[in-house]
């Protein structure tokens, strides 16, 4: 389902809520395909540390490989509230989209392609992060059919900082090459 948030023109800053940061040391769905996933938790944060060109320090995928698509990844907060209430999933827990972090404010499929700012850390939009086939078993059945075209958004880090839940500014800075 379509949101009606548009993306910020070039070096207009738009209001975005961070409502929940996570990070875990171990996959449970990521080399577990034929057996059950993994029981590595995610831990919720206040504020996380961002590492230019490796990731979140203490996530599963810091420093995973050069040049890797996906040091953060976003979700929708708004994305996922609507999932919970349409598939009656009430008592699923944000970590179980096992995204980094939960925005709200921005349509995260426009940032694809763009660099961006979120206060004073940079990214560059990468790609969709396409929901997997374990969406249905973490959340509820028929999750993985919601999430099509609204899975989040995998990023590149390109600046060192911390990133803080509560209400940032996003810029996006140009669109990447």
């Amino acid at each position: 389902m379509p949101n009606n948030r548009t993306c910020p023109t070039l070096l207009e800053p738009m209001k975005v809520n961070i409502h929940h940061i996570f990070i875990s040391p171990g996959h449970n769905f990521i080399g577990h395909y034929g057996k059950p996933p993994g029981t590595n938790a995610s831990e919720p944060l206040e504020s996380v540390q961002c590492i230019a060109g490796k990731g979140l320090v203490g996530d599963r995928f810091f420093e995973h490989e050069t040049d890797y698509k996906g040091q953060i990844t976003f979700f929708d907060m708004a994305v996922f509230n609507r999932m919970v209430k349409t598939l009656g999933a009430d008592k699923v827990a944000p970590n179980a989209m096992r995204r980094n972090v939960l925005i709200e404010g921005i349509d995260l499929n426009s940032l694809i392609g763009k660099a961006f700012q979120i206060d004073n850390l940079q990214f560059e939009g990468s790609e969709e992060c396409s929901p997997c086939f374990w969406m249905n078993e973490a959340v509820a059945d028929g999750a993985l059919d919601f999430l099509v075209n609204q899975g989040g958004l995998r990023a590149r880090i390109l600046t060192d900082g911390w990133l803080n839940t509560g209400q940032a500014d996003l810029t996006i800075l140009s669109e990447s090459s």
